[in-house]
């Protein structure tokens, strides 16, 4: 599977709330991302 880089901009607070998910969950923001978009799936039953 061919992989594709993805770039966002998130303000300050936003990426303080992901990082302090990532120290407590012991995860990567990329590991993250992903389960957050293959949830998206779920939700759309596409």
């Amino acid at each position: 599977m061919k992989e594709i880089r993805l770039s966002i901009r998130v303000p300050e607070h936003e990426m303080r709330i992901l990082e302090k998910y990532v120290d407590k969950t012991k995860r990567t923001k990329t590991d993250l991302v992903r389960e957050w978009i293959r949830s998206l799936e779920k939700l759309d039953g596409t």
